[in-house]
């Protein structure tokens, strides 16, 4: 039973993440076998560690949204969880699709950075923030 249980959790955040990856893969297709499995899994991992935290947010932000959901569920003639998850499944795609590009951004930041220690790349991204902040 336990099992059974830990396996839908562990399904909704893995068919979040494939989505996730397949609308990214839309955008911009892979340049390698390697880059796709990259995008794959951090689209993974972001739908899996965000998504929840994005669900979280709506549902504190929106409750209606889902007691409305599970309510429809019910009268449709499901579980009142089954509308629950397909209220959130969005947000868990909508978590793993700029997975890519952050990984990507923070990855060329530190390539061009590659013969600079620590101290020195802190003090560049302490830069940044200042720079940020001047045009806000």
């Amino acid at each position: 039973m336990f099992a059974m249980t830990l396996l839908k959790f562990a399904a909704v955040p893995f068919a979040a993440g494939m989505a996730a990856a397949g609308l990214g893969f839309l955008f911009l297709w892979p340049k390698s076998a390697r880059e796709a499995v990259v995008r794959f899994a951090c689209s993974l991992t972001a739908s899996a560690v965000a998504g929840p935290c994005l669900a979280v947010a709506v549902y504190c932000w929106w409750p209606s949204l889902f007691s409305s959901s599970g309510k429809l569920a019910i009268l449709a003639g499901g579980p009142p969880e089954l509308g629950v998850l397909l209220v959130a499944a969005p947000f868990l795609v909508l978590a793993g699709l700029p997975a890519w590009w952050l990984l990507g951004a923070v990855l060329l930041w530190l390539e061009r950075r590659r013969s600079k220690d620590i101290a020195e790349m802190a003090q560049d991204a302490a830069e940044a923030v200042r720079q940020v902040r001047k045009t806000w």
